[in-house]
Parts: structure tokens; C-alpha cells; sequence
């Protein structure tokens, strides 16, 4: 990070009111990827405005760009539970403190990063705003389960959380309030739970990778990072272009102990008491910094189509006495286009390269380009943003080739991700092996027998954690290279967000 971006991020933790950390030395990106993700990573997300830094450290502004995204993941989220008759619900943002000390694992898991609000009224306990909704939920859902009629329960949340992180926080990626999506399902067995718990996690993957154009892993977590308080816990994970692993969701087999925690039971079909199976699962706001990082490039943002707003700009050339003729001609363009959003960047202040470089760092999948020789010869430019290729094309093949194109591009964004996930995935033999390849910005490929104290040596000596134990692969005749005892799945490492 330069020394000057260090020390507006300083006087900001100090005082947030005291710096407007959105002034940067220049216009455009002032940091190559390659050279520093970290700030080239800030630069982009205040540049092309998705998020702004609030008066209270730790927190975000999402702007209009990056929510826009979020009500895209909503839309296209909200019709997959509907196909798998999941109801919207809303649940309040105060937990009282008793129902953190109901379930004992769960609230030694989150009591470190609850907040608690000021009670002025001394008959009531402590409230703490939400790190989760477990507790609150389940609270319901205690009185509304009765019968085995009454199951399965399906039931999911748009809402904020908060968690008092003492980590250093980073837009998207990792601060104190974010959105998310909760499901939280409860079934009569666990045969149907362990179900949909996959069910729902293969959701998520198939959304991170048609949606955003992000490939994922897909996984059960060890024991020691598994969610506090579940029976287990699955994960798609992603990597990111610095080595670091992001987890992009989760789906947790709560089992029954919720359930036993806060009176849940129904009466089966032969009216005897039982004890049902829980399950939750979630995506947060952390996706649009996947998008951001996965993406993007020393110009700027690269948004996959299908989640970008406007997926063309069109700019008009102007030369003095074509005006109005190329003018026109780019707003019936725009006309027949509606599907796209397109945005018709007309200004005559600012020169086509000043704006080509504007829409470039905001990440518009496609550009179109109309001058008086364009008109004249009834063809149009078209810019990709994601390779800059320049394609001309007859006026009249548009509304073929326009579909064509942004498809590509979004399929070309998935594949070359797939093919950066590939590449930085290696096997190791041994701890020294191990050691170097996290040093080198792997992920890491190896055979070990599940230990938590193993894991937290490599965690301490590395900064490495175990991201999943993937489904996808053959059990195989070997052995840990911590203890030599005979293992049959990997598990793959890397150091995370």
C-alpha cells in the first residue's frame, strides 16, 4: 500500500470525519493488480463506486453499483426458493442475551464479536443486534411447530448482521455490518435435512458460477471451522488472485440441538413426541468482492452481463456539423435496446477517451462507439471490456450479434476464472512442501488425518486454514503427512479472507 493511501486509512481508524479518503491522487487506477491487490482493490471499489467508508470504523457505504448487484443476486435467489417453497420472512434485529446462553456452543462462538446496546429500561435483560438469527428464529419456531404436519419449515431472511470484528476490515470482504441471506428449514429427519442441505449448497455454486462467473469448490468443513454450534457445515469456497481463499457460502446440519435448546418438537403420525432436524444456510454481500477481485484489472471493474446494470454505454463521436445526425442515431440505438439498460454518454465536456477510460474503470461489458463515418458507412464499434477486443459490425446484424457477444463474455469470464483456480491448486507430499506452497499463493492439496491441534500449528505457523474436504474426488489408500495414520480424502489449505 503507498504511504499515502496508509495514512488516510490511519487518520480515518483515528478519525473517520477528519479525511475524505475518497480523494486520490489522480483519475484512474493508480496500482497495478499484479503489484498490490490490496490497494489496487480499494482503489477500484471507491473509484468505480461501489462503496464508500462510513463515520464508524469497521462499516460501509454500498453505493448504487454495488447494491444494484444485490438486488440482482436477490431476484435471481429469491426465484430459486420459490421453486423450492422457501417463504420470505423478517425477524427483529435485538436478541435478548438468554437466547445466546441456550444453546452453550453457539454462544461461545459469537460472544466475542456481539454487540450490545444500551437498555434504559432496568426491568428488561440485555439485548445484543444480531451477529445471526438462530436464537430469534427458533424462538418462533417453537411455537409455531406442532405436528408433523407443520414440517417441513422453510423459511428465509434478507437482513443485516452485525459482528464486532477486531480484524482488519476490507469493503465487501470482511466488515463489521453486512447483508445476507439466512434460510433457516427445519424436517421431521435428518435423511430429508442432509438433503437440502446440499441442495441448497449446490444452489449457491450453481449461482457463483452462472451469475457471477466465479468457480467454486464445493466441500464439508473440518471440525475446527465448521459453524458454531452445527452437526457439520459445507462450504463453496473460492480463490482469490492473491492466494487467499473466500468463502462464498455455507449450508449447516444444525442437527437436533437447537431444537432441544429452545423446545422445538412435534407430534409424528403415530402422535408421539419427536425431536426434529435443523438446518441454515447463507450468502452474504461478501459475493460482490469476489466479483471485484476475480474480475477486475488494472483499469478497473469487469462485470460478468448478467449481474451489471447497464451492460452498454453507448458514446456518440462528435465532429463539429455531424452533431445531431450521430446524437440521434445513438438514442434509436439505445431505444432498441432497452433489455440492456444502456446509457447514452453524450457529454461534450469531456473528450471519447476520457469516457472510454470512465465506463472502462466502472466495468460496462460492453461499449459501443458511433461516429459520422460510422453513419456513413452503416457499421458500428463495439469495445468488450473484458479483452478490448474492437469488433465492427453492419448496423442491421446488431440485435443478432449484441446477444452473442455479452454471452461470450460472460462465459469467457467463468472459464478463464476456472482456469486460474486450476492452475493455483497444487499437491503436496510434505510440511515443508506445504509451508512453501502457502508462501507461494496456493491453495494446497493435501492428505491429513482431521486433527484441531494440527490445525492450529499450520493456522499459527502459516496463516493457513483448512478451507473444505471437496465431495469431488475418489478415495484413495493414503497417508497423513503430519502422522503417517492411513487417511482416503484431502483437504484442501489455504489462507483466508
Amino acid at each position: 500500500m503507498s504511504k499515502e493511501n496508509q495514512k488516510s486509512q490511519e487518520n480515518l481508524a483515528e478519525n473517520p470525519k477528519k479525511m475524505n479518503y475518497t480523494k486520490f491522487s489522480q483519475e484512474g487506477i493508480n496500482v497495478k493488480k499484479e503489484d498490490d491487490l490490496s490497494e489496487w482493490y480499494v482503489e477500484v471499489v471507491q473509484k468505480a463506486e461501489m462503496a464508500d467508508y462510513s463515520p464508524i470504523r469497521g462499516f460501509m457505504v454500498i453505493r448504487p453499483n454495488a447494491y444494484s448487484i444485490w438486488e440482482t443476486i436477490q431476484k435471481y435467489f429469491n426465484e430459486v426458493m420459490e421453486k423450492h417453497q422457501v417463504r420470505n420472512a423478517y425477524f427483529p434485529l435485538l436478541i435478548p442475551e438468554s437466547f445466546f446462553k441456550k444453546e452453550a456452543q453457539h454462544a461461545a462462538g459469537f460472544e466475542p464479536e456481539l454487540a450490545w446496546v444500551e437498555n434504559n429500561d432496568n426491568s428488561e435483560e440485555r439485548v445484543a443486534i444480531r451477529p445471526t438469527s438462530e436464537t430469534i428464529m427458533y424462538d418462533s419456531y417453537s411455537k409455531w411447530i406442532r405436528s408433523w404436519r407443520d414440517l417441513p419449515l422453510r423459511i428465509n431472511q434478507w437482513c443485516n448482521v452485525l459482528r464486532w470484528e477486531v480484524k482488519q476490515t476490507k469493503p465487501f470482504l470482511r466488515t463489521r455490518e453486512f447483508l445476507w441471506q439466512e434460510g433457516h428449514c427445519v424436517y421431521a429427519t435428518k435423511e430429508e435435512c442432509d438433503k437440502e442441505v446440499r441442495l441448497f449448497l449446490d444452489e449457491y455454486k450453481k449461482m457463483c458460477e452462472e451469475l457471477l462467473a466465479i468457480p467454486v469448490i464445493e466441500g464439508t468443513k473440518t471440525e475446527s471451522e465448521k459453524f458454531a454450534g452445527a452437526y457439520y457445515t459445507t462450504t463453496i469456497e473460492a480463490l482469490m488472485p492473491d492466494g487467499k481463499a473466500l468463502q462464498m457460502g455455507t449450508s449447516h446440519n444444525l442437527g437436533q440441538g437447537f431444537a432441544k435448546s429452545f423446545g422445538i418438537s412435534f407430534k409424528d403420525e403415530k402422535e408421539k413426541d419427536q425431536i426434529p432436524w435443523q438446518s441454515s444456510w447463507g450468502v452474504s454481500t461478501r459475493l460482490i468482492g469476489g466479483v471485484i477481485m476475480v474480475h477486475g484489472d488494472d483499469k478497473g471493474l469487469v462485470l460478468p452481463p448478467k449481474i451489471a446494470r447497464n451492460k452498454m454505454v453507448i458514446v456518440p463521436i462528435f465532429f463539429k456539423g455531424s452533431e445531431e445526425k450521430v446524437k440521434k442515431k445513438a438514442e434509436e440505438i439505445s431505444k432498441n435496446f432497452k433489455e440492456l439498460n444502456p446509457i447514452i454518454d453524450d457529454r461534450t465536456e469531456y473528450s471519447a477517451g476520457w469516457k472510454f477510460n470512465q465506463w472502462e474503470l466502472k466495468g460496462i461489458p460492453l461499449r459501443m462507439e458511433i461516429g459520422p463515418r460510422d453513419l456513413e458507412k452503416g457499421q458500428i464499434t463495439l469495445v468488450r471490456r473484458d479483452t478490448g477486443e474492437k469488433i465492427l459490425i453492419k448496423e442491421s446484424d446488431l440485435k443478432k450479434e449484441i446477444p452473442k457477444i455479452l454471452e461470450n463474455i460472460q462465459k469467457e469470464l467463468l472459464e478463464k476464472a476456472k482456469k486460474s483456480l486450476e492452475k493455483n491448486i497444487i499437491e503436496v507430499k510434505s510440511y515443508n512442501e506445504f509451508k512453501k506452497a502457502i508462501e507461494e499463493k496456493k491453495m494446497v492439496k493435501v492428505y491429513m488425518k482431521e486433527d484441531a491441534k494440527t490445525e492450529e500449528k499450520i493456522k499459527e505457523e502459516t496463516g493457513a486454514t483448512s478451507r473444505c474436504v471437496p465431495f469431488d474426488q475418489k478415495e484413495k489408500n493414503e497417508k497423513c503427512i503430519f502422522t503417517g495414520k492411513p487417511v482416503k480424502k484431502y483437504t484442501l489449505f489455504a489462507r483466508n479472507y
